[in-house]
């Protein structure tokens, strides 16, 4: 049994952590007077600690080694279980939500997806509309991550974990918790000067935090049911489109800056790309939008930020994009077959996939022209591995037998093909926004609830970049 706690042990420290944070809500809500809100985080913490209780005392001054295939069960676990700890206090908040529309919520929040089943959210509580936000904050740079930087006070190695949540992941530091750290300190203070910058675009401080912690964690919730286009503010606007590029680019870029490899940051192949890609599409949004908006400055407005927000995963829309014209709805449709940079907090197949099948895909076209020759593939300007070519095929095509599929079961429920597919891209990778049913100003409430558990688990699996979560359905883990 203590065998089992021990391996248990990172698992309940991770739940103690999410549950840790709903004291920030509950804190708030004491202070407004709103008992319901307060009962509401505060059953949920109580239980989880009361919980956790045992397992602490049972192996307090035991170290939990454990294996990279228990790392993948722990991370697998830790998501699906906060994503029910955070349901309950929407579920509990008085709001009408019922428990599969709470789960979808908070799954929606840890996974980052910013997709949600409330119509009206300005009449959701406030202390609730925080922890809506606070859930994606988490989610974003990962709360594995955080417990990585943790876990050396308890006697506990994170590497694995680290690996399970984003395989094939650089370790940049010997010395992981140290790395974490430093990821975590720099993802919050780029959430603090996000925040002061909402507050000088004139949001209240409330609206300021409430956007803040979701756009640097590409998340697309609003307190407002307009999102961000009720501010209608250019400055706004452009601020959001400059953290949604920097939460879109690989954390490890801010390790190398912190330890002052600029250089080597400035010339990283899947950041140039990542920034090539967004001006590109913004451009071509620009100036598709021109006969719409009536000038170009007011179409790159409109295109950039929804270009950053696609590319991003954010998923925070400003305008109602199924109103454009044809070119620019299929430069949408297409950023969302891409994704951020690897080591964010976007999801999608992530651009370094891209840059590596076409780098290989050049170095195929110039074999057959020249069979004799022998070309090297070269990331940062150095060799790069073959089987990293073979990782980046094998996830592709895995990606897409996920949208398949997805799109198969939404479609057996009655969507439309273009809602089934758009939603499947947005589900998978985590971008929350889509066309038809999926489309601007649209909700997921009048969803079946069986789509709403299956939508929650592809999030969750789409959040994991797949590998993790199809590992737990493999017979050939437990028969291990």
């Amino acid at each position: 049994m203590k065998a089992f706690l021990r391996k248990i042990k990172p698992l309940v420290f991770l739940l103690d952590i999410a549950a840790g944070f709903m004291i920030i809500p509950l804190g708030f809500a004491a202070l407004l007077g709103d008992a319901v809100m307060v009962r509401a985080f505060a059953l949920p913490l109580g239980g989880e600690l009361l919980a956790a209780l045992p397992v602490h005392l049972a192996v307090r001054n035991r170290k939990a080694a454990f294996a990279q295939a228990d790392g993948f069960f722990l991370v697998f676990a830790a998501w699906l279980l906060c994503a029910l700890l955070g349901a309950f206090p929407y579920w509990l908040s008085g709001s009408g939500l019922s428990f599969t529309d709470s789960v979808f919520e908070s799954a929606c929040g840890f996974a980052t997806t910013g997709a949600t089943t409330v119509a009206d959210v300005e009449a959701l509580p406030r202390p609730l509309l925080l922890w809506r936000s606070m859930s994606h904050w988490l989610g974003g740079l990962g709360i594995v991550v955080l417990t990585i930087a943790l876990f050396p006070l308890l006697g506990m190695g994170g590497f694995q974990l680290a690996k399970a949540e984003a395989p094939g992941a650089e370790r940049q530091n010997p010395r992981l918790s140290s790395s974490a750290k430093f990821l975590w300190l720099a993802y919050s203070i780029l959430t603090a000067l996000l925040f002061l910058l909402y507050r000088l675009g004139g949001m209240s401080g409330f609206d300021a935090l409430c956007h803040a912690l979701p756009v640097m964690a590409s998340g697309g919730v609003s307190t407002r049911n307009a999102g961000m286009a009720f501010f209608d503010s250019p400055f706004i606007d452009g601020v959001s489109v400059v953290f949604m590029l920097l939460a879109g680019l690989n954390f490890n870029l801010y390790l190398k800056i912190g330890g002052g490899k600029f250089r080597e940051a400035l010339s990283n192949t899947e950041a140039r790309a990542y920034l090539l890609i967004f001006a590109l599409a913004a451009l071509i949004l620009g100036c598709s939008l021109v006969p719409v908006y009536g000038s170009l400055g007011q179409a790159l407005r409109y295109g950039s930020y929804q270009a950053a927000s696609v590319l991003s995963t954010t998923g925070s829309v400003i305008a109602d994009y199924g109103l454009w014209p044809p070119l620019a709805q299929a430069v949408i449709l297409a950023l969302m077959f891409i994704g951020g940079c690897s080591g964010s907090t976007a999801g999608g197949i992530k651009v370094i996939r891209h840059v590596l099948l076409w780098k290989q895909a050049g170095n195929e076209i110039r074999r057959s022209l020249f069979p004799r020759g022998v070309f090297a593939l070269r990331l940062n300007g150095k060799p790069a591995r073959r089987d990293l070519v073979h990782g980046a095929a094998g996830f592709v095509c895995l990606y897409a037998l996920t949208v398949i599929a997805a799109a198969l079961v939404s479609a057996a429920a009655g969507l439309d093909m273009l809602s089934a597919g758009s939603i499947a891209l947005a589900m998978t990778g985590n971008t929350g926004m889509g066309f038809g049913a999926a489309g601007p100003g649209q909700n997921f409430g009048a969803f079946p609830d069986f789509l709403k558990w299956f939508y929650s688990f592809v999030m969750i699996a789409g959040r994991l970049e797949l590998w993790t979560a199809l590992v737990m359905l493999s017979p050939a883990y437990w028969r291990r």
